[in-house]
């Protein structure tokens, strides 16, 4: 063997024991790292529905200055996003999207007029889909 054929056969690829260090090392860190991830995920959720709901609100909030009122149960939050019939006032829309009407988890933004907490509500269930919760089961609210 030429000596160019040796330096080409070496560069070829991983040995064997590299690989299994790099694997190790990887394991490594997906078992050191890995819960405080998934920790941060779940706030991260809870945190963009705070936003949301934010965002939902001083639209409605615009929607009101336009048409002198809260959209009704009736029309729910797609008043936002597609005029009501009847709607004088009506300059929307509000929201850009209608995937601005969904929470991290995949669920409707819920809305009720008259709200328990103010005028309106705008609201998540949050993880558990049901009332009440803890963490990132807590429920998410303008109030």
């Amino acid at each position: 063997m030429t000596k160019q054929t040796r330096h080409a056969r070496r560069q070829r690829g991983f040995t064997l024991i590299e690989l299994l260090v790099v694997l190790a090392i990887l394991g490594l860190l997906a078992a050191v790292v890995g819960p405080q991830v998934l920790k941060y995920l779940g706030s991260s959720r809870t945190q963009t529905t705070k936003v949301q709901v934010q965002n939902i609100t001083a639209s409605l909030e615009l929607y009101r200055l336009d048409t002198g009122r809260y959209p009704s149960d009736a029309d729910g939050l797609n008043a936002l996003i597609a005029a009501p019939k009847g709607m004088p006032g009506w300059n929307g829309p509000y929201l850009r999207r209608a995937e601005g009407l969904t929470d991290p988890w995949g669920r409707s933004y819920l809305y009720r007029n008259p709200g328990q907490h103010g005028e309106v509500d705008v609201y998540s269930l949050g993880a558990d889909g049901a009332e009440g919760g803890t963490g990132e089961d807590q429920d998410v609210g303008n109030w």
